[in-house]
């Protein structure tokens, strides 16, 4: 049954990844357009969304994000799939806004690279254990936004190094750009590495087992 709140959840995660493919696009098409200024300009909108509509759908504005957090059982299977198709149209709809503002429309490019498939798994992976820590610390308000932002930042940087440098599957659809063995598969591949390690190595015990007690109280 659809209520308000999985609504809002929804409507949070499209809103949030639309935002963030328009910032990243208006950024790269301009004169300024070097990864530097994307990278920064991604990290304050993923920043700014996380402090309005985190406490909503937990901002995951990325499938990554979502698929990793899914294979540490941090997300249900089928809110992870309503999550990423919610991105996925985010990107879509940011692409034809961008469009009409700028009277010009692209055509999909990019091909297979491995060193873009490294660079963006790469910068998945560092994106991914900035947000691991926010989640299996609990951090919350401007300290989340902040951990989250300076990481996505971080992970965009390094993977322009390697020719890639968006890090967000539903960012690419939206900037043309879809390939999917480099900037599809590499930064879910990262995300599902820098989840499970984190979860497995630098998580405390309490963080893992969290749920226990709800679910041993539903046996009783």
């Amino acid at each position: 049954m659809l209520t308000r709140k999985k609504a809002a959840m929804v409507l949070a995660e499209f809103l949030g990844t639309g935002f963030l493919t328009l910032a990243v696009l208006a950024v790269s098409k301009s004169s300024i357009g070097i990864p530097y200024f994307v990278a920064i300009a991604a990290g304050l909108v993923v920043a700014t969304v996380t402090l309005t509509l985190g406490a909503i759908s937990g901002a995951h504005l990325n499938p990554l994000i979502t698929i990793g957090m899914w294979s540490v059982r941090r997300v249900k299977t089928v809110i992870g799939l309503v999550y990423i198709i919610a991105q996925l149209a985010g990107g879509i709809a940011a692409y034809f806004l961008f469009a009409y503002f700028v009277g010009q429309h692209w055509h999909n490019t990019g091909t297979f690279e491995a060193k873009t498939l490294v660079a963006e798994a790469v910068g998945g992976f560092i994106f991914s254990l900035g947000f691991a820590a926010v989640v299996f610390q609990k951090l919350r308000g401007g300290v989340a936004a902040a951990t989250i932002g300076m990481s996505l930042t971080l992970g965009v940087l390094v993977a322009a190094a390697g020719a890639g440098g968006i890090v967000n599957p539903a960012v690419v659809l939206g900037a043309r750009s879809w390939v999917w063995g480099t900037f599809v598969l590499g930064p879910v591949l990262g995300g599902i590495i820098g989840f499970n390690l984190y979860s497995l190595l630098f998580a405390s015990a309490s963080e893992l087992v969290e749920a226990a007690p709800a679910k041993a109280s539903r046996k009783k």
